[in-house]
């Protein structure tokens, strides 16, 4: 923390962000420290605030307070990324041979397509940072502080912005408030602060500057960046600002270049690797295939560097050029139509397909299964039957503690309570006949919220509590004037001031049965208070805690957290997407395990961190697999947890969080997922960003990945096939021919077809088949499809050069020859656009309607192949028309190869 003369950082314990390594980075200056006073001795500041021209001086010295997160790299910088591509770059390789041979046609159109995918890829993926940039409203952008105009001049109270704030500057705090950066509590008055972003804990935790000394000034004494203010008030002083934050410091494995955070460990994503397999199995095809081209060509027909060209068409026609202008068409394609609809913001173009490649889907409950407030579960008497009189008595309490104390806004228990209450119809918000006369509330130190009322009744009729519905419970007297006393709160200190139940005495066997019942409902995920009701004569005298005493006990209110609106909607979903789900939570066990209940999975044995700590990789992985549900997590567990999954269980992982506490888990997995509503840095280190708040978004962004991935795989088994079959025909005829089988012109123009046609495979609709289960780029299946449809494609070939030597009867002269080449390049065209129509569901039959864009694509190819060489262009290319014997013939081969085609499809398995 740059202060003068002074650096402090503190971090929380337990489960907090950044595995609460930055506990104290360096602690310089001497003295009081650990005291409010020592912090602002050594901060140069007091109550009163700084002056405005000291904090002038800081800001420059020290720079404004801003997250120095991310800065998205420049479409410049993207462009030249995208070229680090594998295939890009053999494309360019390719494009260099052939610029070299002067074979400038075939250079100029790999350029153009290299470029093409360039920039369709960095164009994407800078309008992604752009759509995630505007969603950055989560971080408070004024606070309120409190400074002097000059060293005599008393303090003023204004509206600064959050960017503006500098260490020693004093920040009032409110209900609401987002804490806008590290402040060490001057005061406070009821404050708890909500620190589920940082640690995971889904309970506000109670701030107090008392809490401030000995050894656990961290905790207590100050609230951190990325915290909020639940209730109460108070007002603390800056200690640190932008990059010297417990937010900024939680962040792990920052990237040491200025353009912002390492997307992952040193594993490449499945993206990556399919690519990449892809990519250096062609690589070794081409490099071995125009060689052989060369050595054929000199061995058996005396051709020398002549044969060049050829060899290279050859290797190009081998090469899917198309497939980095297809696969940032599919996937720019798919997170457009998300963006377009406001649900999801793709932020890196692979992560679509890791999407929906992702069988594992791990997820932090606060705030992603869960809201950040709790919703009333259950009102039971002593006997665990339930009893909405507890909860009419307990709303009684929270309504007049609101009213009376000093409490701005009430705590999220109470407004839980209050809105149950409302919906039960018991009239608590409209008893304008019941009078509050006191309230003790809760504080530091206290686990107990009194309320005193008055009045003739307390419900609307047909719940006609009065006073003496009341002493029927205590068995006193009637007073001609009673005040009555309602406490809640912590099981344990409620029991131990209650002596009655029900009309009969509580002795300590009884007490300890209730306590026991407490804790059960504590252990089934509830958070849990105690309510209890007295009454005391009326007295003008104010009421203390001492007045807490002989009370008589009604039951127990059980809280859970209130479920997001479409978890369960969307874990049903994802399980019948086959993706299963694991959650990873900082709380405790028993919440975790109800949570999961309420949402239909069945959490087995919740796993707790401390149980990871002694597991090797393999024993974690085993485990990891086989458990639904780990609790008390700090980051560096749910990092391990991911990793394993990965690593060890061979599974494609995404991790969906919204927390600091998530961001080692979201660097980890696959797929980092955000919500929209998660803190800043969340949303900066995660590739996907559900920009709704309906979580079944996440499901239709995986349908969509699997979508795009569908269209890409399409587009290689299409590719590759048909691409092996005619360099297997293309060297067989090298052999059998005493001239080129093929013009390097007319295979130039040849792929230029194809590779126009074969764009539209981008707009494919995948059948049902093909969404139901995790899709992933397998190089092995994909090469066993292009093994043996590529070998069908070269019979098809090889069988069209005996129909050509019946038609034509001779190729010793040109017009022989060229009629060689008109037929091959017929024939290779409508063999295209049948594949294109018969393949592009792969393994299965075409499922649903062809879309228009490949209808459209296949019928342009047939046409181009049966025009083309008639037109005016055929001569220049060297073609000629073909015997009307030859399309006779022709189309019975197309018979017999779509057949063989549907034949082979259908016996593919999966």
């Amino acid at each position: 923390m740059p202060v003068p003369g002074a650096s402090v950082v503190w971090a929380p314990e337990g489960p907090a962000a950044g595995g609460a390594a930055a506990e104290e980075d360096t602690r310089e200056h001497t003295g009081e420290h650990g005291s409010a006073l020592g912090v602002l001795r050594a901060l140069d500041s007091g109550p009163r605030g700084l002056v405005e021209a000291e904090a002038e001086e800081r800001l420059a010295r020290h720079g404004e307070n801003t997250f120095p997160g991310r800065r998205p790299a420049s479409w410049p910088r993207r462009f030249a990324r995208s070229l680090r591509d594998p295939f890009t770059a053999v494309l360019l390789c390719l494009g260099l041979v052939s610029a070299v041979m002067s074979a400038w046609a075939t250079s100029c159109v790999i350029a153009i397509l290299v470029t093409v995918s360039c920039v369709l890829r960095s164009t994407g993926e800078h309008r992604a940072d752009r759509s995630a940039a505007a969603l950055r409203d989560m971080i408070a952008t004024t606070a309120t502080v409190r400074r002097r105009p000059s060293a005599d001049a008393p303090p003023l109270t204004r509206e600064l912005p959050v960017d503006q704030l500098v260490p020693g500057d004093v920040v009032l705090l409110a209900p609401g408030d987002l804490v806008p950066a590290d402040l060490r509590l001057l005061r406070a008055t009821g404050l708890t602060v909500h620190e589920a972003a940082l640690t995971g804990e889904s309970t506000p935790v109670p701030k107090s500057p008392q809490n401030g000394h000995g050894a656990e000034p961290a905790r207590s004494g100050l609230c951190f960046q990325g915290s909020s203010i639940v209730s109460g008030t108070g007002m603390g002083v800056v200690v640190a600002t932008g990059a010297d934050t417990l937010l900024s410091g939680a962040l792990p494995d920052r990237d040491r270049e200025p353009y912002g955070w390492r997307r992952r460990s040193a594993a490449a994503s499945p993206f990556d690797r399919s690519v990449n397999g892809i990519a250096w199995t062609l690589v070794r095809f081409m490099l071995l295939t125009a060689p052989l081209v060369l050595i054929a060509g000199a061995l058996l027909r005396g051709r020398g560097m002549e044969t060049l060209p050829f060899a290279v068409a050859v290797a190009v026609g081998l090469t899917p050029e198309m497939l980095p202008v297809v696969v940032t068409t599919a996937l720019a394609r798919g997170a457009a139509l998300l963006a377009r609809g406001g649900e999801v913001i793709v932020r890196r173009l692979p992560a679509l397909h890791d999407l929906g490649a992702v069988d594992v889907l791990c997820v932090d409950k606060t705030g992603t299964l869960t809201q950040d407030a709790p919703v009333v579960a259950c009102a039971v008497d002593g006997d665990g039957r339930d009893d909405p009189e507890v909860l009419h008595w307990a709303a009684v309490n929270a309504l007049w503690t609101l009213q009376l104390a000093e409490l701005p806004a009430p705590d999220a228990l109470d407004e839980a309570i209050l809105d149950a209450d409302e919906e039960l119809g018991g009239g608590v918000l409209g008893a304008d006949s019941v009078e509050g006369v006191a309230a003790l509330p809760c504080g530091p130190g206290r686990l107990v919220a009194t309320a005193v009322v008055r009045g003739p009744a307390l419900y609307e009729p047909g719940r006609a509590h009065t006073p003496g519905n009341v002493r029927t419970l205590t068995g006193g007297p009637a007073p001609t004037a009673v005040h009555t006393l309602v406490v809640k709160g912590a099981p344990e200190e409620v029991l131990r001031r209650c002596t009655r139940r029900a009309g009969s005495p509580l002795d300590d066997r009884e007490r300890a049965r209730l306590g026991e019942r407490a804790a059960a409902l504590a252990a089934d995920g509830l958070r849990v208070l105690a309510v209890a009701v007295a009454e005391r004569p009326a007295r003008k005298r104010p009421y203390t805690p001492a007045d807490e005493r002989d009370l008589t006990f009604l039951g127990f209110v059980g809280l859970s957290d209130a479920l997001a609106p479409t978890a369960a909607e969307a874990l049903t979903a994802l399980a019948d997407r086959g993706v299963t789900v694991k959650v990873l939570t900082g709380d405790h066990p028993g919440t975790a395990a109800r949570v999961c209940r309420e949402l239909g999975l069945a959490p087995g044995e919740v796993v707790t961190a401390d149980r990871l700590d002694g597991l090797g990789p393999l024993e974690l992985a085993r485990l990891a697999t086989r458990t639904t549900v780990f609790a008390r997590c700090t980051p560096e567990h749910k990092a391990r947890v991911v990793r394993a999954l990965r690593e060890g269980g061979g599974h494609t992982v995404g991790f969906l969080g919204d927390g600091v506490n998530d961001l080692s888990a979201l660097h980890a997995a696959d797929v980092g997922i955000c919500p929209r509503d998660g803190v800043d840095v969340a949303r900066e280190a995660s590739d996907v960003v559900l920009a709704s708040k309906d979580l079944t978004a996440l499901e239709r962004a995986i349908l969509a990945g699997r979508r795009s991935t569908g269209n890409i795989a399409a587009y290689l088994r299409i590719t590759l096939s048909s691409n092996l079959g005619n360099v297997i025909a293309m060297l067989a005829a090298g052999l059998l021919l005493p001239f080129l089988p093929m013009l390097p012109a007319q295979v130039l123009v040849q792929n230029l077809c194809f590779d126009a046609a074969q764009l539209a495979l981008a707009f494919d609709r995948p059948g049902a088949y093909a969404l139901r289960h995790p899709a992933v780029l397998r190089p092995r299946a994909l090469f066993r499809f292009m093994t043996g449809f590529g070998l069908l494609n070269a019979v098809a070939d090889l069988t069209t050069f005996g129909v050509l030597a019946l038609a034509v009867r001779s190729f010793d002269d040109e017009r022989g020859q060229a009629a060689f080449h008109t037929g091959w390049f017929t024939e290779n065209l409508l063999t295209q656009a049948l594949v294109m129509l018969l393949l592009r569901s792969g393994r299965r039959a075409a499922e649903g309607r062809t879309p228009g864009p490949i209808r459209l694509a296949a019928s342009a190819l047939a046409v181009l192949g049966l025009l083309l060489p008639v037109s005016p262009v055929g001569p220049a290319l060297g073609m000629t028309v073909l015997p009307p014997l030859y399309y006779g013939l022709m189309a019975g081969v197309l018979a017999l190869y779509g057949g063989a085609l549907v034949v082979a499809r259908s016996r593919q398995r999966g």
